[in-house]
């Protein structure tokens, strides 16, 4: 087991150098986070701030088209996670979506965060430290500090100290 962690911190490393190399002063990825296989990290026209010890498993990414997304530090992450700091315009039916632009805003995921499997965080959220976000969510609005996010159709927010099964 811990030679399989060395191995995946060590591909990770790689993968991080090349990202900075790549997008330099806009990304902010320590080496003391890590991932999976099949991250990915976009960033055309904003910025990416990853803390200390942050962990994403297979599958996910960060897109970046215009603001910022920012990770506290020992969030972790489930299979399946995408974060955009972008949405596409769509007013004018008259034109491509394609060339009607993006609207932008920051993402912020603070500390101690777990965000789980296939969860989708959308422009201008904010979730605060210590929160818990559930399988599947599609967060298009910020939730507070030290609570449990679940049901995919109401987004319901919990406090923390509430233990549900």
């Amino acid at each position: 087991m811990k030679l399989q962690g060395l191995f995946w911190h060590l591909k990770a490393a790689l993968k991080i150098t090349v990202y900075r190399l790549m997008f330099g002063s806009r990304l902010s990825f320590p080496y003391s986070s890590t991932f999976r296989s099949r991250f990915n990290i976009s960033i055309t026209g904003g910025e990416v701030r990853v803390g200390k010890h942050v962990w994403f498993n297979h599958d996910c990414s960060l897109t970046s088209h215009g603001a910022s997304i920012s990770i506290g530090d020992g969030t972790i992450f489930g299979e399946g996670v995408k974060i955009y700091d972008h949405n596409h315009c769509y007013a004018d039916p008259s034109l491509p979506l394609k060339r009607q632009g993006y609207t932008s805003a920051p993402v912020h995921i603070g500390k101690h965060c777990w965000i789980g499997s296939n969860v989708v965080i959308l422009k201008g959220v904010s979730i605060g430290d210590n929160s818990v976000v559930g399988a599947g969510c599609i967060l298009h609005k910020s939730v507070p500090a030290n609570s449990i996010i679940r049901n995919r159709q109401n987004l319901e927010v919990l406090p923390i100290e509430q233990k549900q099964g």
